[in-house]
């Protein structure tokens, strides 16, 4: 038996082969331009110096003494849960917040220091995990607290504050409210290390949501300065998430949470905007082009019909992958060679179509940008997203299969 097929006839398979196979899976006219960034069909890009730039502008624009909290709830907003954790504690932040204890504990596991909040709610059933890996919980109500306190281990907690959101927290509004708080603060087991709430309307532009704003931010601070009055200490306290961050700068508080802020993905209308950068873009590949003559239709439902004689792109991205159906036909476009190309059809579960007729230089292999720049133009998270979604919708679904790639 030979030792090897070194120098020796190739497998048929392989025969006619001059390049790897992974580079032969592009038609022939991928073969004439050279191909840019990564193989893989899809995938987000993660510009880890705009995220430490972005960390930098937002502490930065923080009263003394108060420290930015990311948030990287639903895998850093699909950017990436331990990558964009390392990047941020290598940079120096220190405090985080997350959703879920799994989360935390990805977090920890990845080497992450500092504290750690679950926003979420934790069953006390699980309580030794946050004892173990040394994680702060979120105390959802009474009942909550009560529950944790129970196990006997000594819990790290944030105590949430329902100030007129009505989603977790201790109601604040009436004395008796104040009373039952008062109690949380003396049950054993218990290591209260902050006090927050969550501003409902901060993103608003009316009359309404201002007051609304104003309403829950007097109901919080009066409620920690009662604590502070009773000789209860509510730790770091905290209000702010992204657009509070931005709207109301001047809040003295702990921490800010800063979810999209931090990302680079807040809006243009902000009443102090910062200089922030976006942090993730969105590519994939053309697998192929093809012509439709006008009147044809293409796509399930044969939702798109060509009004003219079109040039159909075919793109290695799809719903399963976070792209929303509803872009087809929605005025929805995608960047190819620096221009805009419309997305038109259904999308796929694995793919979804571009117009390229304005675009005849178009070939397989060739990278598309659904978020991000491509030469002179750029669209943006929250561009995409107003097309039938939000940012935070729109980037934490984006899928666990698109490799994400630092840069």
């Amino acid at each position: 038996m030979k030792a090897g097929n070194a120098g020796g006839a190739k497998h048929p398979l392989f025969a006619a082969q001059k390049t790897p196979l992974g580079e032969s899976l592009f038609a022939a006219g991928a073969a004439a331009r050279p191909q840019k960034g990564p193989t893989a069909r899809a995938w987000a890009e993660i510009d880890l110096a705009a995220l430490r730039h972005n960390a930098a502008v937002l502490q930065n624009a923080l009263p003394a003494g108060c420290l930015l909290m990311p948030v990287l709830k639903a895998n850093a907003y699909g950017h990436g849960l331990v990558l964009t954790g390392r990047a941020l504690g290598r940079a120096g932040v220190r405090a985080f917040a997350v959703a879920t204890l799994e989360e935390g504990i990805q977090l920890r596991k990845a080497g992450v220091r500092g504290e750690i909040l679950i926003l979420g709610y934790t069953p006390a059933a699980c309580a030794w995990r946050l004892f173990f890996w040394e994680l702060t919980q979120t105390v959802a109500d009474a009942a909550h607290a009560r529950a944790l306190s129970a196990v006997g281990l000594p819990l790290k907690v944030h105590i949430a504050l329902d100030t007129g959101m009505h989603r977790l927290g201790l109601p604040v509004a009436a004395p008796e409210d104040l009373a039952a708080l008062r109690e949380v603060f003396l049950l054993p087991g218990l290591e209260i290390r902050g006090v927050y709430s969550h501003l409902c309307t901060v993103e608003g532009r009316t009359a309404g949501d201002a007051a609304f704003v104003q309403t829950q931010t007097d109901a919080f601070f009066a409620a920690v300065e009662h604590l502070r009055a009773a000789e209860l200490d509510p730790g770091r306290v905290h209000l702010q998430a992204s657009y509070g961050i931005l709207e109301l700068p001047w809040l003295r508080c702990g921490y800010a949470r800063a979810g999209v802020a931090v990302l680079g993905t807040v809006r243009a209308d902000v009443q102090n905007p910062l200089p922030l950068l976006p942090v993730l873009s969105l590519r994939a590949r053309v697998a192929c082009v093809r012509r439709v003559a006008a009147g044809q239709t293409a796509g399930y439902a044969r939702a798109f019909t060509a009004r003219r004689d079109t040039l159909l792109a075919t793109v290695c991205i799809g719903f399963v992958d976070g792209v929303p159906r509803a872009l087809g036909g929605s005025g929805a476009c995608a960047l190819l060679h620096g221009r805009r190309a419309p997305v038109v059809g259904r999308v796929c579960m694995d793919q979804l179509l571009l117009d390229v007729t304005d675009i005849p230089s178009a070939v397989p292999g060739d990278v598309v940008t659904l978020i991000g720049r491509d030469g002179g133009e750029e669209i943006t998270a929250v561009e995409l997203a107003g097309y039938g979604s939000t940012v935070p919708a729109l980037l934490g679904r984006l899928g666990a299969r698109l490799p994400r790639i630092p840069v």
